[in-house]
């Protein structure tokens, strides 16, 4: 399909460029690549395929994009208006359907059976189309908010991985907007109207776990502006002399 990306504009510039580093730190892509881009119709994820269609215009490799939706059927969801903004953006696409809900309320369904649903589905997908990376659309602000999360609530230290490997090579999950700050990607979403584009408010999304984490960052944050860049950090600047001893 044809690419009919928007203008550019120095925001995609500026997210690009660090998207491109944290692709090149990790390496997170390779000549033939097939990626499926996991949009939920969000401005990370609508965000994040931005990203990799201006990217893949002048990067030196060739790589497939996809764009996949998984449909869980949620009611409200503007699915038409998301499938539009593919075909405008020129990209190929597939909705998946899923039995999400399966007889059950949204409001009787939490984040993790939501979060492990749509992943299981796109793994499924990706073996069944021979894909073989899927690029997830999570940033800085939600991998330093998941490491405060496993500290806090699982009494573990681990984080979201910029990149992971998974089921014996087969998969690689990519995060290219790990180095990115929720704020820069909200500010191009709004220029770009993607936020407005599929506005749907989970109804568990401001009392979460990790909502209370995201108001602690940004109180922390107004006294110290590095605090989410410090906390991703820190798991790769690891005392291991001051760490506990394993007690069996």
């Amino acid at each position: 399909m044809q690419n009919n990306l928007m203008p550019i504009n120095k925001d995609l510039l500026a997210i690009s460029k660090r998207a491109g580093k944290a692709m090149g730190d990790y390496g997170m892509l390779k000549d033939g690549d097939c990626v499926l881009v996991a949009v939920s119709g969000g401005k990370d994820s609508l965000t994040l395929l931005h990203v990799l269609l201006y990217r893949q215009k002048f990067i030196p490799i060739k790589i497939k994009l996809t764009a996949v939706h998984i449909d869980a059927g949620i009611p409200g969801f503007p699915l038409a208006k998301l499938e539009n903004h593919f075909k405008k953006l020129g990209i190929d696409y597939r909705i998946e359907k899923i039995n999400f809900l399966k007889g059950k309320d949204l409001e009787d369904i939490d984040c993790f059976w939501c979060s492990w649903n749509r992943r299981k589905a796109l793994f499924r997908l990706a073996q069944k189309m021979g894909y073989n990376k899927i690029a997830f659309g999570h940033h800085l602000d939600d991998i330093a908010e998941t490491i405060l999360l496993n500290l806090f609530f699982r009494g573990e230290i681990g984080a979201m991985r910029p990149k992971q490997v998974l089921f014996n090579g087969k998969i690689t999950v990519i995060r290219p907007l790990a180095y990115e700050k929720e704020a820069m990607i909200l500010k191009f979403a709004k220029t770009q109207k993607l936020r407005s584009l599929c506005r749907y408010q989970c109804p568990h999304s401001a009392n979460t776990q990790r909502a209370s984490m995201k108001r602690l960052l940004s109180k922390i944050e107004k006294e110290n502006s590095a605090v989410k860049i410090n906390i991703f950090k820190s798991l790769q600047n690891i005392k291991k002399n001051y760490l506990l001893d394993y007690l069996e």
